[in-house]
């Protein structure tokens, strides 16, 4: 039986070409132009995934959400929007939203969102302690799909900061997390990582704490910190060797391009810092 897909699009257009772009993907999928006819076909039947415009006559899309979430706890759901502020990413996330599409998106980018949030649950899981702006909150399942998502909600908190600087500490965080995930969660999607991202006047702040029983830095021969000088590549014969994913530069990275980097005692836990100036401009990475 074809899993059932709900487009709620208050423009036709738009909401065509989401079902022509979703159509050869074997879904059942019903459309409809606003929140309250998508509300009233969640009360008659199952939905595997809402996708649902935010902006819509009547009702939001983020209280259709919401109203949505306790008719059917289980469903998944897509937030698309061309307004894409930090408030309505924060509210997509708060309400277990697998995915945030800030409009103009790509008919791949279309597919590849709804293929994730049907074949991985793990991306719903995601759990909100705290859903301010200027402090956000979560546990992440271990899993790296999750990364994605919850990097590119992060970033777009980054307001009023150079382009080059936010995709600088977008990387960094990007790897740190894929460390925590695979490294000290064991990519088992049962364990969490906890994660926070605090915007202070002067400074952005990361915090990553993964399950695991931490490392040293003796001990990661499969990272890019640890190559010698006259190695300079040798932890990707190591990842390789051990069948791990492309990566290890996550330590490295971190020290070149943020202003501190700070681990616990089990290294189980870090802190990274970049500062900013008067006028919210950063320094260079």
């Amino acid at each position: 039986m074809s899993n059932t897909l709900l487009i709620a699009e208050d423009a036709e257009l738009s909401r065509k070409l989401f079902c022509q772009a979703l159509a050869n993907e074997g879904y059942n999928i019903i459309d409809v132009g606003d929140a309250a006819a998508a509300l009233e076909v969640i009360k008659s039947e199952t939905v595997d995934v809402l996708l649902t415009d935010i902006v819509m006559p009547g009702m939001d899309g983020i209280e259709l959400l919401t109203k949505a979430k306790n008719l059917q706890p289980g469903m998944r759901a897509i937030v698309m929007t061309a307004q894409s502020t930090p408030e309505a990413r924060v509210a997509a996330l708060r309400n277990k939203a697998c995915n945030f599409l800030a409009k103009p998106f790509s008919v791949e980018e279309l597919q590849n969102a709804v293929r994730a949030a049907m074949e991985r649950a793990a991306l719903c899981q995601i759990e909100v302690i705290s859903a301010k702006p200027d402090w956000v909150e979560i546990r992440v399942p271990c899993d790296l799909a999750a990364v994605e998502p919850i990097q590119k909600l992060l970033t777009e908190l980054h307001v009023n900061i150079p382009n080059e600087t936010r995709e600088c500490i977008a990387s960094v965080f990007r790897e740190m997390l894929n460390n925590a995930i695979e490294h000290g969660g064991g990519l088992d999607p049962t364990k969490q990582v906890e994660v926070k991202y605090i915007k202070l006047k002067r400074a952005i702040l990361y915090s990553i704490k993964d399950p695991g029983e931490g490392f040293s830095l003796e001990s990661v021969e499969h990272a890019a910190v640890a190559n010698p000088a006259d190695e300079p590549l040798r932890h990707m014969r190591v990842r390789q060797q051990k069948g791990m994913r492309p990566g290890g530069y996550g330590i490295l990275l971190a020290s070149q391009a943020i202003d501190e980097l700070l681990y616990n005692e089990k290294h189980n836990e870090l802190v990274f810092v970049k500062y900013l100036d008067e006028d919210q401009e950063q320094k260079s990475c």
